[in-house]
């Protein structure tokens, strides 16, 4: 769902587009993706991060309860801020990992091959994930509010400040080392396959 929006922004947004103009195609292509790709990823992750507090509960328990609880926004609280949160993952991964593509090839003078766009991919998306990570920790803690509490509104600048106020920074960016060991690896597979697959059909 991503790639396909993606590649179609990017198409559209690319036809007689300067070439200065291209890391600014790639954030809005990218932002673009995330808000559609969320419609799918939110309603997984609410059950999965449900699943890991309940793990008694079997998922088409925990997702009857939460349909017959709260409904299909339910399924969706925390879809804000999973927004908000990879969109600007999505603003400085793609850009980042196209841009490094682009070095790359100038500097040996061909295009990349499909390993070194997962090189450029597992880097990038490192970065994208150490700087985002209060958006992941904020997310996670709407997700996993009770309903009704006040972290359940989804307001996620109202979840910062409280988790700023109660542990500083360092509770701002808790787990930000598997985070970034994780992304990568997911960037290097996932930006790599991506790649060959392009290739292959292009």
């Amino acid at each position: 769902m991503f790639f396909i929006t993606y590649e179609n922004v990017k198409s559209v947004l690319h036809h007689d587009s300067a070439s200065y103009l291209a890391p600014a195609t790639h954030m809005v292509a990218a932002s673009l993706a995330e808000v559609v790709a969320c419609l799918i990823r939110v309603p997984s992750e609410v059950v999965k991060q449900r699943a890991q507090v309940s793990p008694s509960s079997s998922t088409l328990q925990i997702l009857s309860r939460i349909l017959y609880h709260e409904g299909i926004q339910g399924l969706y609280r925390g879809y804000k801020s999973t927004v908000l949160r990879e969109i600007p993952f999505s603003l400085v991964q793609f850009p980042l990992w196209e841009s490094l593509k682009d070095l790359w090839s100038w500097k040996q003078g061909h295009v990349v091959d499909s390993w070194q766009s997962a090189v450029c991919g597992a880097f990038a998306g490192g970065f994208a994930a150490a700087v985002t990570t209060p958006l992941d920790v904020a997310k996670t803690k709407i997700m996993l509010a009770k309903a009704g509490s006040s972290n359940a509104s989804g307001n996620v600048l109202a979840a910062l400040g409280s988790i700023w106020r109660t542990q500083g920074l360092l509770g701002l960016f808790a787990g930000v080392v598997p985070r970034m060991a994780g992304i990568s690896l997911g960037g290097f597979i996932f930006l790599g396959t991506y790649e060959k697959t392009r290739q292959l059909l292009l």
